[in-house]
């Protein structure tokens, strides 16, 4: 070992054991970043965005509603803080459903050199998804309640559709790479294919398709994230996952390239405003550009939040590699991202109702957004450190 090179090492050895990990867990003789540190950073920024959006809904009340494909639209009035405190929060969802693919991958392969078999793979990964699906009803919901936003009990959320998402994925899991990212280009494009010509919210659609494809209201239930638009995210973080396991390195500059022909695709698709839109462009100034429907996500969504996703990953993944400490508060969240996202809405719900009612407005709201990560981040280390010392089929785990 060169003296230069040394330090590194030792440096190294110091951020995994403060991050709980032992040395040389997953990651190479020759490389002093663990394996996923990146993919943990990236995770843990899309927490710290997922909060922004959940206090802003909570605490400043300043949410204008969802982006569905139906019914009114929200308009942000030409208000720029409003709508960028909106769209950087954007960037969450379609990240969790890609980095859901990934992880799927990752623990297969994984769990594979472990001696599992197959079928025991698919089956903790289905009993994952149904796991969430329960958390959606028995935990998220009430925190909603508590917030007092008007969602009804059975509101079907992120965590229906992730774990909705994992447990039909388990079916895509050993298709070879060309059919599975066939098979997610499929879906994706398939959503507006299959979205009814007539545009109102005011259709009392069946329940099943509510939960696999259109979101919105039906008496007794609320969808925001019906599983087949999603799966296909999900199926692309699968195939990304099997690159990734391959060459890691290539991997990561390939998502900076990725990332960047999609946003340079979105151009387009969004400028002629036909297919790939759900919606036209309803405005001339730069807001009406970029404020495209998520409910259920259109192309210009995925190609504007997905190829931002991918440029981060491909720029955090460079960072880890040049500074590696740099991106351990970022790591603590990601490594913990069930827990996270279960207390946050908690304390931002709380929060909300202890300090007013009918909101505080977007510039009061920040100081107690990062008031509650600065409360959660202890909470997440430790929680991080624990789960990794639990048997790779634990129930703790999950979270």
């Amino acid at each position: 070992m060169t003296k230069s090179a040394a330090p590194d090492r030792l440096l190294g050895r110091w951020y995994r054991r403060i991050l709980g990990l032992r040395d040389g867990s997953g990651s190479g003789a020759d490389d002093p970043v663990p394996r996923l540190a990146p993919l943990d950073a990236w995770r843990g920024l899309l927490i710290v965005l997922m909060a922004l959006d959940h206090a802003n809904s909570f605490i400043a009340r300043g949410t204008r509603g969802p982006e569905l494909w139906a019914g009114p639209f929200p308009d942000y009035y030409g208000a720029a803080l409003p709508f960028l405190t909106r769209l950087v929060t954007h960037l969450a969802a379609p990240g969790f459903f890609f980095l859901l693919g990934i992880g799927m991958t990752l623990l297969a392969l994984s769990r594979r050199q472990q001696g599992w078999t197959r079928w025991r793979i698919m089956r903790h990964l289905a009993l994952r998804g149904v796991l969430l699906i329960l958390l959606q009803f028995c935990v998220e919901n009430p925190a909603w309640q508590i917030g007092q936003m008007g969602i009804p009990p059975t509101y079907y959320g992120v965590l229906y559709g992730l774990g909705g998402a994992m447990f039909l994925g388990t079916l895509f899991l050993y298709l070879p790479t060309g059919w599975l990212v066939a098979l997610s280009a499929l879906l994706i494009a398939a959503t507006e294919l299959l979205l009814p010509a007539v545009r109102t919210g005011s259709i009392a659609y069946a329940p099943l398709l509510r939960l696999l494809l259109l979101p919105g209201y039906t008496p007794g239930m609320f969808v925001l994230y019906p599983v087949l638009p999603w799966l296909g995210v999900v199926g692309l973080g699968m195939a990304y996952g099997r690159w990734l396991s391959r060459d890691r390195q290539q991997a990561y500059w390939g998502a900076l390239w990725l990332g960047v022909a999609a946003l340079l695709l979105f151009i387009p698709v969004r400028w002629w405003g036909g297919f790939g839109n759900i919606r036209p462009v309803q405005g001339t100034d730069w807001i009406a550009m970029l404020h495209v429907v998520k409910y259920p996500p259109s192309l210009v969504f995925l190609l504007l939040t997905l190829g931002t996703n991918l440029v981060l990953l491909g720029l955090l993944a460079r960072v880890a590699r040049v500074a590696q400490v740099g991106l351990w508060p970022l790591v603590v969240f990601g490594q913990a991202p069930l827990f996270f996202y279960v207390t946050h809405l908690y304390l931002y719900a709380g929060l909300g109702q202890w300090l007013a009612a009918d909101g505080l407005g977007i510039p009061r709201m920040i100081p107690y957004w990062l008031l509650g990560l600065a409360l959660l981040w202890p909470l997440c280390w430790l929680y991080g450190r624990f789960k990794h010392c639990r048997p790779p089929d634990s129930w703790w785990r999950f979270f």
